[in-house]
């Protein structure tokens, strides 16, 4: 048997299996990160409760955790009272599952945020497109309702949009073509916006807790990037146990948005950034230093992992070390450029290089002033101006007397006369006597006679 017959009989007994396997996905739990865009696919419109898509609120597991949380919120512990591994004190595993549950309470939120917009969109369909943020719209919807006038002068709206918004917002109101809801359908609203604001007040409450507790389950990596920060790359990593044996590289790209929820444009999401690129401590940094400091931040960040994985320093002592560290290599790098110092060669000039006047004392200047060398006299600016002007020849330039092209000649153009030909070499001899006359080396002073002493 060839291998290209193995390979045939291999793919047909893998087709056999798939079709074997009935449909998929009834037995699978939902609402998982991967099933995002296949969520945000499915038409709402024809449900009629949100109690029917959205069950996460009404769910034991939920109650649990956040009854859970109101008991350890309310009973403070010590460090003292933690011992051996952290991954087995119980108010840690609340802690993981508190930061799952974030994550599910997310996902339910993008499905009431699909209904309301599906059910909402009878009464006002360019409501979508003008408020884009998901809390926002569920806000606005439940404020305005079946009266659309509501948008102008409403207080409560203000506070939810910005004025702007609100303009715009109150415009295409008036000239929307959308029809009035029932009140079946309007009541299935205010209940799903209900749920929604619900479920974002458990998820804040959740936020609070676990970042006033991550001082006592990683103090020093919560002085780093901050108990929020802290708290979700904790969460996404497994514990603290799995995180502080995670290399730099890979602790740098928790929390990375590989993929986008559909119909969102990706050109704004940067690749290969998660939690550690998006905290405070490094967007304080322009720009162009952010990935490097990314990098810094997630080797600390190790470090001061595997501390608190052994109980270590508890008061956090390490954590400022590093954190010092961080912060004096980032005023490193943001430092100007040092100025350099030009210093003369005593070899320079023998080599015929000279810097002239600059950098000596006494003298600002960067050239010294020429000297004509016949009189060993400095020439000002003003002399050597009047010295181009007598310099300058009338007429046509020649080749014999100038190096220049062969097409020049000595033809000159006067508006009275036309066209003229000049001698330049008379020209330049009745120069050369006028200065040989006043401006010689030999010129002695001369006395000119008024003409009054003539007539007299």
């Amino acid at each position: 048997m060839s291998l290209a017959d193995e390979l045939l009989a291999d793919l047909e007994e893998a087709g056999e299996e798939e079709d074997g396997d009935g449909e998929p996905g009834e037995n699978q739990a939902d609402g998982g990160l991967e099933d995002i865009p296949e969520e945000m696919e499915v038409d709402y419109s024809a449900t009629e409760s949100v109690t029917s898509i959205a069950k996460l609120r009404h769910s034991k597991p939920f109650a649990e955790i956040m009854d859970k949380i109101g008991h350890y919120v309310g009973n403070q512990r010590k460090n003292s009272e933690v011992s051996g591994p952290v991954e087995a004190d119980p108010e840690y595993r609340l802690i993981v599952a508190a930061n799952n549950l974030t994550v599910e309470i997310d996902n339910e939120l993008n499905i009431i945020h699909k209904f309301v917009r599906d059910k909402y969109s009878k009464r006002f369909p360019e409501l979508e497109s003008l408020v884009p943020n998901s809390l926002d719209y569920i806000r606005t919807v439940k404020e305005l309702g079946n009266s659309l006038e509501k948008c102008k002068n409403n207080e409560t709206l203000q506070q939810i949009l910005t004025n702007a918004t609100i303009m715009v917002v109150s415009v295409t109101a008036s000239t929307t073509q959308g029809t009035m809801l029932g009140d079946d359908e309007l009541q299935r609203l205010e209940e799903a916006c209900d749920m929604a604001l619900e479920l974002n007040q458990s998820k804040h409450r959740i936020y609070e807790y676990v970042e006033s507790k991550m001082s006592f389950i990683a103090p020093n990596l919560s002085i780093i990037v901050g108990a929020s920060t802290a708290a979700k790359i904790m969460g996404v990593a497994g514990g603290l146990t799995n995180l502080s044996k995670m290399p730099a590289c890979n602790l740098m790209l928790l929390g990375a948005q590989r993929r986008t929820l559909s119909g969102f444009s990706s050109t704004s999401l940067l690749p290969h950034t998660g939690y550690i690129y998006h905290c405070d401590v490094v967007q304080s940094l322009p720009p162009d230093l952010r990935r490097k400091a990314a990098r810094l931040v997630s080797a600390k960040c190790t470090l001061a992992a595997r501390v608190d994985s052994f109980h270590e320093s508890t008061d956090g002592k390490v954590g400022y070390d590093l954190k010092e560290e961080i912060e004096r290599k980032f005023d490193k790098w943001q430092e100007p450029p040092p100025v350099k110092q030009i210093e003369d060669d005593a070899y320079q000039e023998d080599l015929g290089f000279s810097l002239g006047q600059l950098g000596k004392s006494g003298s600002g200047r960067v050239r010294q002033a020429q000297v004509n060398d016949s009189t060993k006299a400095r020439i000002s600016k003003s002399l050597q101006r009047t010295l181009q002007k007598q310099s300058m020849t009338y007429g046509g330039k020649s080749t014999v007397r100038d190096r220049s092209s062969g097409t020049s000649s000595s033809v000159a153009f006067t508006p009275l006369q036309g066209l003229e030909i000049v001698n330049p070499q008379a020209a330049e001899k009745k120069v050369a006597e006028a200065n040989q006359k006043y401006f010689s080396n030999m010129a002695e002073f001369l006395k000119v006679k008024r003409e009054k002493e003539d007539k007299v």
